[in-house]
């Protein structure tokens, strides 16, 4: 049989890739199959957000997941992927009003609150179809039956019985704490919705008044007007004799009630080691304030604008009011030094608002509160006994029973849970899932399905993206029903996030996996890193510097991308891109294509390699060349199957690489030729060259399994152990007789 009527000359990417994968899909492989090994594997897909479509650093994340579940399928064990996408309600309602401006000049305020809320539905699910059909180009070899979204009827229950089951708990409260304020966008915001920018900004050391016997440092002014303490350390021997004092003076001529305090939260080193107390607009300064049972005068309003002063200051604006209040103080010598520093500026990462503390009314989840734990499988944490969430996020990290690779994150996510605030979970805005809580007159009503009867309102306030999210890894298995995928695929395996989601998404889904089920949500916390322009800078739209995954598949091809993105990235390291990397697997699956070119010319289309692949032992190695590359096999076999099992992905990657391009195709390829010339050793010869080509193929095909599966399409059926290489057997060590 001629070798072009199994491969064309060169291999073409685009010419296989969507028929690879409409295969897969027919035969239906992605869906669990039936395990060999008695074993599970299973992972819940980091939901990327509905802004738009898929960026680099999705390429990279879903192809480190995809070789991991590629690799648990042909190991035999029962394998989901579970794919779905986040309505990412701040996000996307920024993106969503953007367009509507740009395209109607309209914005939310044109639109009853049903009707926006519809369109911009409308728009992430467009955004979520592209994304779908992008994740089929990068090969992800997701259960798309089990598809979710973050905002369907399935989360909405989801959502709606975790709320209850906390309330009813006391572990959700509404009160009024400070929280992070976004004066553009109208809402509350979470921590990871804020973005640093470090700003010049002028440092000012000052006294309220002349008769104040301490100076303060601050680089807001402006807040001052809400003081009610001056904070000092404990041990700061210069101001001990002040500690207790009240003083009344006139800031700025408006009259202050000053209380000098000690808190260890001050740091003695920075500025004059003592700082103004603005309980409304500071997170520290509100707890220092609940220590010291102080008051709270708050002087800027939701619009950033300066209210319950005087006439003189009420609704000017920030930065008005702060050259108003330094202007003051140097007319009245009270300045004592101003020096310029860099400064952190807050602000919202989806508006660009300037973030403001303000206390609110809004609803929380208290992470400190004991509650019962029943039927908890927690290790350290026994049914009967009592916990609060805090202590659920810190127990089932520091006994072991979640895994950090690397494990130098666990200091990371250690600091972040042992400082824990409560959760601020209400936002302000139209688009997510709106709380189930329902008012009429006195009375409150919360509940999973809408309260009977007349003249209920409900809450017109909607829960943070991270609550729905926080319970991914279950209420994608059926949760809160009684589902049997739970019993099969829960704890997941693994969970792969970006470092910079560790503590914000991980840690709540640690939480409420905790308190929900009385179980951990995962078993290992896998971090990657940032995909980076090759330069070493961010992608970003003001560089103009963004790659489309898309276009380098359409140039490249999809396996090219997925190994220059694998190879050399050690878990939690940054991804340096460059095209010529990509370029360079380009050639490799060049190579690749022209191994299997050459095996299956030089043996008449494999039929000199009869039960080659099926009958392991019956290989007989006759020359060196053919024991050195049988030992260098089962070497990479050994070698790639512990990588794998330990997260080394990127080793496993280069080894394979390795592999088939030096011992095999370098040294065993050039060896063989005169071999199949040689009658004594050519069949011998021959069944080596498939045994070495079939196992390589799958040792690739977690990094690169297009080009893998189109080969293997190709090889003769008696020397394939599968119709389909991905669901076929991993390699075990060859044992030549």
């Amino acid at each position: 049989m001629n070798d072009t009527e199994h491969l064309p000359p060169r291999y073409t990417a685009e010419n296989h890739e969507r028929e690879i994968y409409k295969l897969w899909e027919e035969w239906g492989v992605f869906a669990p199959q039936a395990s060999r090994t008695g074993k599970t594997f299973s992972i819940a897909l980091p939901p990327p957000n509905v802004t738009g479509t898929l960026h680099i650093g999705h390429a990279f994340e879903h192809s480190l997941q995809d070789a991991l579940v590629r690799y648990h399928r042909l190991r035999g064990d029962r394998t989901l992927w579970a794919p779905g996408t986040d309505h990412a309600a701040i996000a996307t309602t920024a993106r969503y009003e953007k367009d509507l401006y740009k395209k109607e000049k309209k914005t939310r305020h044109d639109f009853s609150r049903e009707e926006f809320f519809e369109r911009v539905q409308a728009f992430a699910l467009e955004n979520q179809s592209q994304i779908l059909g992008q994740m089929k180009r990068l090969g992800d070899s997701v259960d798309w039956s089990r598809l979710a979204f973050t905002l369907d009827e399935e989360r909405e229950r989801a959502v709606r019985t975790a709320f209850k089951r906390m309330y009813d708990d006391g572990l959700i409260y509404r009160g009024n704490r400070v929280v992070n304020w976004d004066p553009k966008g109208q809402t509350t915001l979470s921590d990871d919705e804020i973005v640093y920018e470090e700003v010049s900004t002028t440092f000012y050391i000052f006294r309220y008044a002349k008769e104040f016997p301490i100076p303060i440092a601050t680089t807001r002014p402006e807040t001052k007007l809400g003081d009610v303490a001056v904070a000092v350390h404990p041990d700061d021997a210069r101001y001990k004799e002040y500690v207790g004092q009240t003083h009344k003076v006139r800031f700025v001529g408006l009259p202050l009630e000053i209380k000098i305090i000690a808190d260890q939260a001050v740091d003695p080193e920075f500025g004059t080691g003592a700082v103004g107390v603005t309980p409304a607009h500071s997170m520290i300064d509100w707890e220092m304030a609940e220590r010291h049972h102080l008051s709270l005068k708050a002087v800027i309003n939701e619009s950033a604008k300066i209210e319950n002063v005087s006439p003189e200051f009420n609704g000017r604006k920030i930065i008005e009011a702060r050259e108003l209040i330094v202007a003051k103080l140097r007319a009245e010598g009270l300045i004592e030094k101003e020096t310029s520093i860099l400064h952190s500026l807050a602000k919202s990462e989806r508006t660009g608002g300037v973030i403001e503390p303000l206390p609110k009314l809004q609803w929380f989840v208290d992470v400190d509160k004991p509650f019962h734990l029943a039927n908890s499988k927690l290790q350290g944490l026994k049914s009967g006994s009592e916990a609060t969430l805090q202590e659920i996020m810190q127990t089932v990290v520091q006994s072991g029973e979640i895994e950090i690779v690397p494990e130098h994150f666990r200091k990371i996510y250690a600091h972040w849970v042992d400082n824990l605030r409560d959760w601020c979970v209400s936002r302000q805005i139209l688009y997510g899932h709106r709380i189930p809580v329902w008012y009429r007159g006195d009375e409150l009503y919360v509940g999973v399905e809408v309260p009977d009867g007349e003249g209920w309102e409900q809450d017109p306030d909607t829960l943070d993206t991270w609550f729905s999210s926080a319970l991914w890894t279950f209420s994608t298995l059926g949760w809160p029903a009684t589902a049997e995928d739970i019993k099969t695929f829960h704890p997941t395996s693994v969970i792969n996030p970006g470092y910079e989601i560790l503590t914000l998404w991980v840690s709540r889904m640690i939480m409420m996996s905790g308190y929900l089920l009385g179980e951990i949500p995962f078993r290992t916390v896998l971090i990657h890193g940032v995909v980076r322009a090759k330069d070493g800078r961010k992608f970003s739209k003001s560089l103009d510097n963004g790659i489309d995954p898309l276009e380098v598949i359409d140039e490249y091809g999809t396996d090219a991308l997925r190994m220059s993105l694998i190879v050399g990235v050690a878990p939690g390291s940054d991804v340096k891109f460059d095209l010529e990397k990509v370029k360079a697997y380009k050639h490799f699956a060049n190579k690749v294509w022209n191994i299997a070119r050459f095996v299956l010319m030089s043996s008449d289309g494999g039929q000199l390699a009869v039960n080659s692949s099926r009958q392991k032992n019956a290989i007989r190695p006759k020359t060196e060349a053919d024991r050195v590359i049988l030992a260098a096999l089962n070497q990479a076999v050994d070698q790639i199957t512990q990588d794998m099992e330990t997260f080394q992905l990127h080793l496993a990657a280069e080894r394979i690489y390795h592999f088939i391009w030096h011992e095999f195709a370098d040294v065993y390829l050039e060896a063989s030729k005169a071999q199949l010339d040689d009658e004594s050793t050519r069949n011998s010869t021959a069944q080596i060259l498939y045994a070495v080509l079939a196992t390589s193929l799958k040792l690739l095909h977690p990094f690169m399994p297009f080009i893998t599966e189109t080969i293997w399409q190709r090889l003769p059926a008696h020397q394939r152990d599968s119709d389909l290489l991905a669901i076929a057997s991993w390699p075990e060590i060859y044992e030549p007789r």
